[in-house]
């Protein structure tokens, strides 16, 4: 890769950057089909973005469902038919059997599968329902997911897989706030949803803990807009709704919805 294009991403992706180049450039030049693991929305971006610079190549994205956050990819030459290629996804459906109640949430069950020597870019999008979940991953492991899962937290589990078209989508619910701000900075922002000092605040931003669009942004000045997502390690993520103008004191009001 020519390195003047290193200085379009961040020095972590690097990694993902040349994996992603050399998938495109095998397809280009080896004429080869590559799919890939699950992708987040800014690998994503990443890897279309390099694609667009080599109209002999084509990314094919899917995740199971529309709307799907994660997603696998297909890179292959412009001239392959993709339509009839296998998304490679199957449907884990968990079931917790163990006697009570007992909640589980999203980090007890990736908890789990992570737990089975299973790296994340082989997971999809999890869905959580009140005494079950729907787990999107990739078809080349779900044979061993369903015979290895026993146990999410401390309930036992038991697993089946089944079609995709029975997958029930859970759509995250955001708690949403209204805010007053001086500048449309990372920092005052988050400081407000996260409920913490903007002194505090800074620190975790400026150590890569913090990730705008899911990208890495190290700046806490940085400037947000409608639509940004934030994610900040250990304390979750909100997403910019609406910025409503400007108060007669000179403040923003804004909307944010908080994930929960």
């Amino acid at each position: 890769m020519k390195p003047e294009l290193y200085v379009h991403f961040h020095p972590d992706e690097k990694p993902f950057v040349d994996r992603a180049t050399e998938w495109i450039e095998r397809a280009a030049f080896a004429h080869e089909l590559k799919r890939t693991d699950f992708l987040d929305p800014r690998q994503a971006d990443i890897l279309i973005s390099l694609a667009n610079r080599r109209p002999e190549v084509q990314v094919k994205l899917f995740g199971g469902y529309e709307g799907a956050e994660r997603k696998r990819a297909i890179v292959a030459p412009d001239y392959r038919m993709l339509d009839d290629e296998p998304e490679g996804i199957a449907l884990i459906k968990v079931t917790s059997g163990t006697q009570g109640h007992l909640e589980l949430d999203h980090g007890d069950y990736l908890g789990a599968l992570l737990g089975l020597g299973i790296k994340r870019d082989r997971v999809g999008d999890l869905h959580i329902h009140e005494d079950f979940a729907h787990c999107l991953a990739a078809e080349e492991i779900a044979d061993y997911i369903n015979i290895q899962l026993r146990q999410v937290h401390r309930a036992s589990v038991l697993t089946d897989i089944i079609p995709l078209q029975e997958l029930q989508p859970v759509i995250s619910a955001i708690d949403e706030l209204g805010l007053s701000v001086a500048s449309l900075r990372l920092d005052g922002i988050a400081s407000d949803v996260y409920r913490v000092s903007r002194a505090k605040i800074v620190d975790p931003i400026r150590a890569g803990r913090c990730r705008v669009n899911w990208k890495v942004e190290e700046d806490p000045s940085a400037s947000l807009k409608e639509g940004d997502v934030v994610s900040m390690q250990g304390l979750g993520r909100f997403k910019v709704l609406t910025v409503e103008g400007v108060s007669k004191k000179g403040r923003i009001r804004l909307k944010v919805g908080k994930f929960i």
